[in-house]
């Protein structure tokens, strides 16, 4: 059904390249600011909604 349409569209070979391209280049990024990411940003993230939660239930007032 879309062969037909996609044989209307001129250099229509290019796209899945370029779609794969971005892909690879987003996950190559992601990767590589995992590497080099800190450490104690990383830590102090995940900690986050444990110490939102444990503020909020020892303290109900200071909402």
């Amino acid at each position: 059904m879309f062969k037909h349409y996609f044989e209307q569209v001129h250099n229509v070979e290019v796209w899945p390249i370029i779609s794969l391209a971005i892909f690879f280049i987003f996950f190559l990024c992601l990767i590589l600011w995992v590497i080099q990411a800190d450490k104690g940003y990383i830590s102090k993230m995940k900690q986050l909604p444990v110490d939102d939660a444990t503020l909020s239930t020892s303290n109900p007032e200071e909402s």
